[in-house]
């Protein structure tokens, strides 16, 4: 959800009520422009590593050289 700052200052403590009941990141702009996330409480607690889970590519060969053979005598002309 997007919001101006006006209509944030408005409406905050509603906001606030929002973005706990349904999980769900509220951005400020002002003037267009970003300037503020609410995001809601234990959001920030979560560990790097559990965002990017299931994103990893799985390699068939990952021991494999990166490059063959005719790679290399390219490289040295």
């Amino acid at each position: 959800m997007q919001i101006t700052a006006t209509d944030f200052k408005a409406r905050c403590l509603a906001i606030l009520d929002q973005v706990q009941a349904r999980r769900e990141t509220v951005t400020i702009t002002k003037r267009g422009k970003v300037v503020a996330r609410v995001v809601p409480a234990g959001h920030e607690d979560q560990k790097p590593w559990i965002a990017l889970r299931g994103s990893v590519v799985k390699y068939q060969r990952p021991l494999a050289p990166a490059l063959d053979d005719s790679d290399i005598e390219a490289l040295k002309k």
